[in-house]
């Protein structure tokens, strides 16, 4: 492998590989940090997530979560399709990777994004402008719900996440 595809990413500095969506990930990491002003500790680059399906663990990772005082609140899927494809994804993903609901769910491919209140599955805005900075979201998380998933629907958002995901799930 070319070294090409090694570069260091903008939020935690190590070594990634350059493949398949990660430019994009590196666009909206400093987008958020430059444009939005969230600071770099604010962000969670791979945050773990595993689902459960028919009794076998399925490890996985969402791209970012963004953190206002301690709390997430926007989980990040960066795409380099369609990104209404991973809408679903990412909403499931924000329902599943806390104890609570990271209330928005965010699919972007750098350039546009759609943003999903995670509590309604409702379309919560579309394109980066859309996209809270720091200030405005530390303001809405004055209003902002941080509850769990019902149990009832876990294993439903569980079959979902992993159903998208399966790209993802061990690497």
């Amino acid at each position: 492998m070319s070294m090409d595809y090694i570069i260091d990413d903008y939020i935690t500095g190590k070594a990634v590989r350059n493949v398949g969506p990660e430019a994009v990930r590196q666009a909206f990491e400093r987008f958020l940090v430059d444009e939005k002003g969230y600071d770099r500790k604010d962000i969670r680059v791979d945050e773990p997530l595993v689902v459960q399906f028919q009794g076998e663990d399925y490890p996985s990772s969402i791209d970012l979560i963004v953190f206002c005082r301690n709390r997430a609140v926007m989980a990040v899927t960066c795409v380099a399709g369609s990104i209404g494809s991973y809408e679903r994804e990412i909403l499931a993903g924000a329902r599943l990777v806390y104890d609570y609901q990271i209330p928005l769910a965010v699919s972007t491919d750098a350039g546009d994004a759609v943003i999903l209140d995670t509590l309604s599955g409702k379309n919560a805005g579309k394109g980066l402008g859309a996209i809270p900075s720091k200030t405005e979201a530390l303001e809405r998380m004055k209003t902002m719900a941080f509850i769990p998933l019902d149990e009832n629907r876990k294993e439903r958002e569980m079959i979902i996440y992993r159903s998208f995901n399966l790209e993802k799930i061990n690497k």
